[in-house]
């Protein structure tokens, strides 16, 4: 495994971003949506990982500060470079911006089938609080959550 950093997304990582989100979704974002939120959100922080000191990302993140709590609004890596702890070190890095923001509570929706995200979660100590029937077009969404702090 090589060093990974963590860095806010910009406008130069969309393509790598759009790409990923079309490779790990069946009904992606579009690039707007993901220009919009950074660009456009005053309530959104989404970040990026790449190899330290290159440019190409390997995953993103990003949350919504809603009240007291933050929303997990997306969270993927690259195919390629699954299972070597990306996701843990963005979701770490959600659940770090969020405290700097003030969320008491941090929550997420996954797909009910998604077993491997379901696990990185409760590995952050997130615990299932409900479901949302037909959440995703295609499917149900577990509703999981923790307390920060």
């Amino acid at each position: 495994m090589f060093p990974v950093e963590i860095a806010f997304m910009a406008l130069e990582h969309l393509a790598d971003v759009v790409r990923i989100e079309q490779a790990s979704f069946p009904s992606p974002w579009s690039r707007d949506s993901f220009l919009n939120e950074i660009t456009g959100n005053p309530h959104a922080s989404y970040f990026i990982a790449r190899p330290a000191g290159q440019s190409a990302v390997l995953g993103y993140a990003g949350i919504w500060m809603v009240l007291h709590g933050a929303h997990i609004t997306t969270l993927a890596v690259d195919p390629v470079y699954r299972r070597q702890q990306i996701g843990s070190m963005l979701l770490d890095r959600l659940m770090r911006e969020a405290f700097l923001q003030g969320a008491r509570f941090i929550f997420l929706e996954v797909r009910d089938s998604n077993t491997c995200a379901q696990g990185m979660y409760e590995k952050f100590y997130f615990t299932v609080r409900g479901r949302r029937a037909r959440y995703y077009c295609d499917e149900d969404a577990l509703v999981m959550s923790r307390t920060i702090g």
